[in-house]
Order: C-alpha cells, then structure tokens, then sequence
C-alpha cells in the first residue's frame, strides 16, 4: 500500500463563525464530518474527530481554501501540531463542484470537494505556512489597496462636480487631485468665489502653493477659462460647494493614509531582504504584492509550482492529433494580475528617447511577435519568464541582473 493510500484527507470548507469539515480515504470514500466554531478553542474538536479514523500506519492531511483569512487561525493550529496543510485553491474546488452531474452548493459538499481536490492534486499543492510576517504584509497590501480603490472613486466624483462649475476644470491643472488643485477646488469649490479675485491675487495663492512652480500666466488661464465657460452658478451652490471640499477632504486623508501603510509596508519589507525592487518595473509597493500573495517562497519547490499557483501555467488539451495550450483561468487571479502589469512595464519605452526599459524583455517580445505570437500570448510568455525570475530573486535574496541581449536581436 502507497503513502498517499494510507492518508486520510480533510477538507475544510471555512467560514467566518463556524468551519465544516469532511473526512475522506483515499478512495473518495466519506469518512466522516463536523462542523465547529471558528475559534482556537473549537479546534481540538477536529482533531479529536478525524482521529477516530486514521488507523495504525495512516497519517490525516488538511485542505484549505484560505489560509491568510476566515482559515488563518486553524492554519496556525493545524502546522504547529505537525499536521500536513496545504493550500487549496477556491477555483479548483468550484471546477471540482460544478462537475459533478448535479450541482449543489452546501458547506457539506463544498467541504467535500475540497478535500477531493486535497486527494488527487497533494503532490501540486503549495504548502500552507501562515507566518505573521507574510500575514501582517498581506494584510497593509489589502489595506492599501482598498484605500486606492476608495480613492479612485472619490476622484471621479470630484471630477463629476467639479464638471458642473467649471467647464474647462481639466484645463486647469495637469492632475485634478494634485496638491496644488486640491487647494485650489477647497478655497475656490465654484466660479463665484473667484469673482473678486485678481490675476496678480491669483498668481500669488499659486505660487505659494505650488512651491513656485506655477506663473501668472497659468492664473490668467484659468480666470479666462472661467469666464469663456459662462455663468454656472445655480441655486443652493454653497451646498454643492460644501460637496467638492468634503471630497477634497477625503482625498487628502486618503493621501495621507497611503503613505502611512506604505510606511509601515516598508519597514516589514526590509525584515525579508528581498531585492526585488532592483528588476526593473518593481517598486516598493508592487515588490510588496508579490510577497503577500506568494509568501513563503519555500513553500514552492520549483518556479514551476509558483507558475501554476499564480494561474500563468499554461493548459494543456489534446484530443486525436489535435494539442493545444490555452490560458489558465485558475490560479490567485491577484497575483496573476500583478504579474500581467509587471509584464507589460517590461515592454515599455522611455518617453524621450523611446528606448525599451528593460532591453532583454523587449527583444524577447519582439521576437515573440515576430514568431506570430498575438500581443495578449506574448505577454503571457513574459509572464512566465518572470516567475522565474521572481521566484529565483525570492529564494536566493539576490539582485537582479538583466541578461545580455544578442546583437541580432538589439539591433
């Protein structure tokens, strides 16, 4: 009898109150099941539960979805008595669920499912290791990055007021929520605060805003704009007014709150070692993403276990003569995207000069191009190249070095 035979697998389908669990052999045959509560001291339960059918010789396996949030604790339970714990990702047990003749959803089946996919892809499965340090990093990137998407939509509500008042605001500023035009949307939040004001007033409260940065010539713009715009003021405008400086308001204290994680980020970055930031396209905030996604790099042995985690693996489907790769839509979709944006900074050109950041990628695209790769099908190609790269840069703590590009292809 095979070690793999002689496993039990747990799957645990999590929840933020309670947990449910389903114990099954090797033969998919249910063994058992439980539901508990979500909390250190329910744990014991499980335990106690799935050793009432692992026999002499036989050892029990975990599978769970979510490691770093409702699952976290069970996680840190689990690995500190010894147990196997791996990382099952949600979108293969909801292929596993929806292939079923009938499909159900329960978190009895759910479970179930879970724990199938635990039984036959073991050997694929990342390793769950919960340390609080990855934890803590994924946690300031979930942070920042649901500030960031706050932010992003409490600019195109400033940008839809500020279109009521002022026609022409894009002519105004290069950015609409840079420092400067925030100042000014606060102190002038419509036309007829500047009704009074001179260009020599204007181009004072600019200057001084904009660290001198901005002319009379730009304060003449904008008093000309305003007036080709017309008269936009309406009834009860000093309630909108009060609209676009709450908006500023939450901008700024947004602004503010970015730079506080993005402090704190830092400084438990620097406890890694890592030297991603070195590869071109990564800087501190994108270096922290990959490592709140992929964690411990140790817990992959291979990149091409990374690969297949991040959903950058390619597919592969055969029927008769006919085989073909196609692109995988399984994998942390978080950190596949993070992957496709580092990709496509890799093709980039610099503004002046046009020429390509990172030389070897470049040319690597080209000449995937060239071979008649689409665009899409030649960024997944970077992709996977970079999953090396990341994973080899992550596991020795090294500095990147960027290859040496052939002349045939420099040229």
């Amino acid at each position: 009898m095979t070690q793999r035979e002689k496993a039990i697998y747990v799957g645990v389908d999590l929840h933020k109150q309670h947990h449910t669990a389903v114990i099954l052999d090797a033969w998919n045959k249910k063994l058992g099941e439980i539901r508990f509560e979500n909390k250190p001291a329910m744990f014991p339960l499980l335990e106690k539960e799935v050793k009432k059918h692992v026999k002499r010789g036989y050892s029990a396996v975990y599978g769970l979805e979510d490691v770093g949030g409702y699952g976290r604790s069970l996680a840190l339970y689990l690995t500190e008595k010894k147990y196997p714990v791996k990382e099952v990702n949600p979108a293969l047990s909801a292929s596993r669920r929806k292939s079923h003749v009938t499909v159900q959803k329960s978190d009895s089946w759910d479970a179930e499912c879970v724990a199938k996919v635990l039984r036959d892809e073991w050997e694929q499965l990342p390793d769950a290791k919960p340390q609080d340090l990855y934890w803590a990093i994924s946690q300031l990137v979930t942070q920042r990055r649901w500030i960031v998407k706050n932010q992003s939509g409490l600019v195109k509500k400033l940008h839809q007021q500020l279109g009521y008042v002022y026609p022409s605001y894009k002519k105004f500023f290069s950015e609409v929520d840079g420092k400067t035009a925030l100042a000014f949307w606060n102190d002038y939040p419509s036309s007829v605060h500047l009704k009074h004001v001179s260009v020599e007033g204007l181009t004072e409260y600019l200057r001084e805003r904009s660290n001198y940065a901005l002319s009379g010539k730009k304060a003449e713009q904008i008093l000309n704009l305003v007036e080709t715009d017309g008269d936009t003021i309406r009834e009860f405008q000093d309630k909108r007014d009060a609209i676009v400086r709450s908006l500023v308001r939450n901008i700024r204290f947004n602004e503010e709150e970015l730079a506080g994680l993005e402090k704190e980020i830092r400084e438990l970055m620097e406890k890694l070692g890592y030297q991603l930031e070195t590869m071109t396209g990564i800087e501190g905030v994108t270096a922290a993403e990959l490592v709140a996604e992929i964690g411990d790099i140790h817990r992959f042995p291979s990149a091409e276990k990374l690969a297949r985690f991040a959903g950058v693996a390619p597919i592969l489907c055969g029927s008769g003569n006919k085989v073909r790769n196609y692109k995988s839509k399984q994998g942390n979709r978080e950190l596949h995207d993070v992957f496709k944006a580092l990709a496509i900074r890799q093709i980039a050109v610099t503004r002046t000069k046009k020429e390509p950041r990172n030389a070897y990628f470049h040319a690597y695209y080209e000449e995937k191009m060239a071979a008649g790769k689409t665009k899409q099908q030649a960024i997944v190609c970077i992709m996977r190249k970079l999953v090396n790269v990341v994973y080899c840069l992550m596991k020795t703590k090294t500095a990147y070095v960027m290859p040496k590009v052939p002349v045939k292809d420099a040229g």
